[in-house]
């Protein structure tokens, strides 16, 4: 009886193989789709591993959707085994940390600043995560803290909790995070009053709220800029 079997790279012609070509030219001349299929190495008996990964990037919306999904959402799609999604989530969620831990010694300017270090790690998020982004007196990102994870309210999030990691450090201020999962920053009631009592600990202590950032999918809010920081 005649097994199916399935297409790998070797089946390209050399010129076409991902791996030949990054040899040969360098990582950054080759696609996303290229790219991924070379974590992945085999296709499926009907089609190569690049057109497997071409598959998986228009199925799933991109690179930049990749760290949002689960294993079950995408061994869903034929061809992808639990083996090749894990894989794949493996090297999103690195190149996730990678683009957080090249921005963390940089100086925060700006609210923009703020969101471009956690951006592309918390719009992937499908609960809330509420963090301290610790400052020096020259608004070094001296490290960051994660203080909750789940829908933000006064009992998750206790100024106790909060300055715990800002005062061990000796930070001259920090700065408040959280993100929405639906994808609009837009604060609620609850994100105001948390800001609020949090404003108010840190007068106490001697360490300042410089903002509460709250990032959406590609967007973000800053309670500064919009003059709802209380002062």
């Amino acid at each position: 009886m005649l097994t199916s079997r399935r297409l790998t790279i070797k089946d390209l012609p050399l010129h076409e193989r991902p791996r030949e070509r990054l040899l040969n030219s360098g990582q950054a001349a080759l696609s996303d789709a290229e790219l991924l299929a070379i974590l992945l190495r085999t296709g499926t008996s009907r089609e190569t591993a690049v057109q497997l990964a071409e598959r998986v990037l228009v199925e799933f919306g991109g690179l930049h959707e990749l760290p949002r999904r689960t294993v079950d959402e995408l061994t869903t799609l034929d061809g992808l085994g639990p083996a090749k999604a894990i894989t794949l989530l493996a090297a999103a969620e690195l190149a996730v940390r990678l683009a957080a831990r090249q921005r963390v010694a940089l100086p925060v300017a700006s609210p923009a600043d703020v969101a471009g270090l956690v951006m592309e790690e918390m719009r992937n998020y499908r609960r809330e995560h509420f963090r301290v982004v610790m400052l020096d007196v020259k608004n070094k990102v001296l490290g960051t803290e994660e203080i909750s994870i789940g829908s933000l309210n006064t009992s998750l999030v206790h100024p106790r909790e909060v300055f715990r990691p800002a005062i061990l450090k000796s930070c001259a201020g920090i700065i408040l995070v959280h993100n929405h999962p639906s994808g609009d920053p837009t604060p609620s009631g609850e994100d105001l009053e948390v800001t609020r009592r949090l404003c108010d600990a840190g007068r106490l202590m001697g360490i300042e709220v410089l903002d509460h950032v709250v990032i959406g999918d590609g967007k973000f809010f800053s309670f500064r800029e919009k003059g709802l920081l209380p002062v």
